[in-house]
């Protein structure tokens, strides 16, 4: 396993007590679509983190990979104007999270920055999320999702 992935399996166990079963794809899963593929899952049932910058905070939105953020509703979320609303850049992400681009889990962030999900999660009985690394995922429940990473699970999503 790579050492990142490795990392992050740990991480889990350390701060919610549960074993997580990560799976490598060397030939990556860096979009939602090459990861539906590698698992033969549901696009949708793909947990995307895509961290924003809503002002001045750092937000995770944990968006299926059916779906896009909508910046606007984002936004109105956080009562912020939408032209303050935008992606992270990579040494943000690194930052609030500690973890590279491509590979952002849904929990075990560096910060505690809010942490939205999408609502459609709950159609599935099991999800998809990074798991440290663009080839390193895990297969977790909804009801997991919550206890990891505490999301408002709220429609900001195209």
């Amino acid at each position: 396993m790579h050492p990142t992935a490795k990392r992050f399996a740990d991480e889990v166990r350390a701060e919610h007590g549960i074993e997580i079963d990560v799976r490598e794809f060397p030939e990556g899963t860096k979009t939602a679509a090459d990861a539906a593929d590698a698992i033969d899952c549901d696009v949708s049932q793909i947990v995307k983190s895509i961290v924003m910058r809503v002002g001045d905070e750092t937000v995770v939105v944990l968006t299926s990979g059916a779906n896009r953020v909508d910046e606007a509703a984002l936004a109105t979320e956080f009562d912020a104007d939408p032209a303050e609303v935008r992606s992270a850049n990579a040494s943000e992400v690194k930052e609030a999270t500690g973890w590279s681009i491509g590979g952002v889990p849904p929990t075990c962030h560096a910060n505690g920055c809010p942490i939205l999900a999408d609502p459609v999660f709950d159609d599935f009985d099991e999800i998809w999320a990074a798991a440290g690394t663009p080839e390193a995922v895990f297969r977790l429940t909804p009801d997991q999702l919550r206890e990891l990473s505490n999301p408002r699970f709220v429609d900001v999503f195209e």
